[in-house]
């Protein structure tokens, strides 16, 4: 099996972050790797709210989010485990990724009182 590729720190740029948080799937993904540390699979992420992503488009964004040095996967037997590189990425771009996620809550919060809020 081919290895996965994980950018090393020093060469994550901020381009490929913005790329990679671009897509709210993404985002949303992201986010909760973030909060948790840790997804066991990646088909636990598969559910974003009332969406289901398919397994195709879910191993892309997650290629996607390791090719731009946001999460380290690792193989277990036949799972993925997926980690947050959140507190490298935070040292090498302070506040970015806060920011990031950040617009997207404050935005599904817009959109979720209505237009006139």
């Amino acid at each position: 099996m081919r290895p996965l590729f994980h950018p090393a720190i020093e060469d994550i740029q901020p381009e490929a972050i913005l790329h990679a948080l671009s897509d709210p799937n993404r985002a949303a993904i992201f986010a909760r790797i973030m909060r948790t540390g840790c997804v066991e699979a990646c088909s636990a992420v598969s559910a974003l709210g009332d969406r289901v992503i398919p397994k195709s488009s879910l191993s892309t964004h997650f290629k996607v989010l390791r090719e731009a040095g946001l999460i380290r996967s690792e193989r277990h037997g036949v799972e993925m485990r997926n980690h947050s590189r959140c507190a490298e990425v935070e040292a090498r771009f302070p506040g970015l990724l806060a920011a990031i996620i950040n617009a997207y809550a404050s935005d599904a919060c817009k959109h979720a009182r209505g237009p006139d809020a």
